[in-house]
């Protein structure tokens, strides 16, 4: 991608004037760190309340009589059966049940919901959701908000500091709190935390607000894929790819039990031979062995140095305190305590399987 394809963030001059050192991912030019650095970035969100700006990703908001009906058929999804407010972790599928891109899903009505792409994915998805729209009575509207997410356990708090009250709002739900606002209490750290779409002016009035509150710092893509990566969750072209299904994902929580027996969404009957014959790998924790850390891309090996698998995300887990990763490995070795070896330049670094995550989740569900 040249130089000027890349997109900006509509925050970048305040990202610029609090010391952001930049970089490219998914198209966008992101911060990447701040002038505290990843590992303080890291833990301050562990600690207090980190600040994001995830405008790279996509908000759509979906509506129309055949909102529902084009919802099952784009993602194991029931969505007629979601509550007002609910949100839902799916994906859109391609025929062979392979992840096209993971989404969450929030009822706003009887009749609207909300949909959040990845940003490497966002216009793909809106041609993959438009393309299916043309068989229902329903629309596709891609929003131009600027996106943020407050992540960490004094986020509440800082939110309610700045006039913002979340306290009848609990995880995996979303509510349009103000006119032109999305706001839902998930987010990408295993922390509480919300995540915020709202009109350029009033980002930068809440921006403003927030970074006044000595709790709240600006958190770089860094520390959010440390972050993320310590909770087990998924980056999508990394642990997730059109090549992925969620049975070897072990993503299978996200789809309700009726849908893998009798949905019609695309690529449910790829998902049910899969789950019939069984995953020949899955996605497991990795520890490796002493300090140096062990990347995506990574070949993985048994004791008799069998090819075993690959790791597809990793790097050093700073509330650990020691190298975290994730990957595929043979359906027999994706046993916690199971030892396998990793390829790191020539070197063999012993690596451990685990489950996830590494870091507890302190999602707030009650």
């Amino acid at each position: 991608m040249t130089g000027e394809d890349t997109k900006h963030l509509p925050l970048e001059d305040l990202h610029s004037a609090a010391g952001a050192r930049f970089g490219a991912f998914a198209g966008w030019s992101m911060p990447l760190t701040y002038p505290a650095g990843v590992m303080k970035e890291h833990l301050h969100t562990r600690e207090h309340a980190g600040l994001f700006d995830i405008s790279h990703m996509k908000l759509f908001e979906v509506g129309g009589p055949g909102v529902a009906a084009l919802l099952n058929r784009a993602c194991p999804l029931d969505a007629g059966a979601m509550e007002i407010a609910q949100s839902k972790y799916t994906f859109f599928l391609n025929e062979a049940a392979g992840v096209i891109d993971d989404l969450i899903v929030t009822r706003l009505d009887d009749g609207r919901f909300m949909v959040v792409a990845n940003a490497g994915n966002a216009a793909e998805d809106e041609r993959h959701l438009r393309a299916l729209a043309a068989d229902f009575d329903a629309k596709v509207e891609p929003l131009d908000r600027v996106f943020l997410a407050i992540q960490g356990p004094d986020a509440w708090a800082a939110l309610s500091r700045a006039g913002i009250e979340t306290g009848s709002l609990l995880f995996m739900h979303g509510v349009e709190p103000r006119q032109h606002w999305f706001m839902s209490r998930s987010g990408y750290t295993g922390e509480d935390g919300f995540e915020i779409g709202l009109p350029e002016a009033d980002a930068r009035d809440l921006v403003g607000n927030l970074l006044q509150d000595e709790r709240v710092q600006w958190i770089g893509l860094a520390a959010r894929d440390s972050l993320r990566l310590e909770a087990g969750l998924c980056l999508h072209g990394q642990d997730l790819t059109p090549e992925t299904d969620p049975a070897s994902a072990t993503l299978m929580w996200a789809i309700p039990k009726e849908l893998r027996a009798s949905g019609h969404f695309i690529g449910a009957d790829a998902l049910r031979s899969i789950l019939e014959r069984g995953p020949s790998q899955k996605r497991v924790g990795l520890k490796p062995d002493g300090r140096q850390p062990v990347r995506a891309g990574a070949a993985l090996v048994d004791a008799d140095g069998n090819a075993a698998g690959h790791v597809t995300s990793g790097g050093f887990g700073p509330s650990t305190g020691h190298p975290v990763a994730m990957g595929y490995v043979d359906n027999a070795l994706a046993k916690p305590g199971i030892r396998l070896f990793a390829d790191v330049r020539g070197t063999s670094i012993p690596i451990d399987v685990t489950s996830l995550p590494f870091t507890p989740h302190r999602y707030r569900k009650g």
